[in-house]
């Protein structure tokens, strides 16, 4: 193994929607489930983590979706106010960077990842590249993901490794050709890598 793959959200921090709903709950007379729905359950956000809106138009879209009278700024703010770090991932990629190039595979949009890319900036100063799929045109598990995460490593696909927290995502780096882990917490990662091969400092 030459290249591991990284999925961000769940694996390297946490998220956690619903911290943006309920800060945002305030400027709507729908139900959190419902504004829930406005804001993540459909097209709009597929739009949006595939590039093909920006933060500007997700906003007013979603406002208007979710029947919010806050303002664009507070909007933004309380949507990217989510994450947490995961110490069990952020403590072990240090130890993987020596030996292995490092790549981020994340479905992610650009406030999220304006965001994250900040607030965790030691942790991801390890990584030789970054596969946000709002760059990529594409999300997982869809094959033209890993294609273009692919683009970013000159190894071959039998030499990469990929984490993620979704089964669908996994099952599809497989087919890709990459080994896969299913990343839970608390199932020691750092030994499912190394049943893989991959060498930790």
């Amino acid at each position: 193994m030459r290249t591991i793959f990284f999925d961000f959200g769940n694996v390297i921090a946490f998220f956690d929607h619903q911290r943006a709903v309920a800060k945002l709950s305030a400027f709507t007379p729908l139900l959190p489930a419902e504004l829930t729905l406005a804001l993540y359950g459909g097209v709009l956000e597929e739009d949006y983590e595939c590039g093909r809106i920006g933060t500007a138009e997700y906003i007013r879209l979603g406002a208007r979706d979710g029947q919010l009278s806050c303002s664009p700024e507070e909007f933004e703010a309380a949507f990217v106010d989510i994450f947490t770090r995961n110490p069990e991932v952020c403590n072990l990629i240090p130890r993987l960077k020596p030996k292995y190039r490092l790549v981020l595979a994340s479905n992610t949009n650009d406030a999220h990842y304006r965001r994250y890319t900040e607030q965790f900036a030691d942790v991801l100063s390890h990584f030789d590249a970054r596969c946000p799929s709002h760059h990529a045109g594409s999300r997982k598990p869809h094959t033209d993901y890993f294609a273009y995460c692919q683009l970013h490593t000159p190894h071959p696909p039998a030499e990469c490794v990929f984490v993620d927290d979704y089964p669908s995502n996994v099952e599809a780096a497989r087919r890709h050709g990459w080994q896969a882990v299913l990343y839970r917490p608390g199932e020691n990662l750092a030994g499912q890598l190394r049943g893989l091969g991959v060498e930790i400092e």
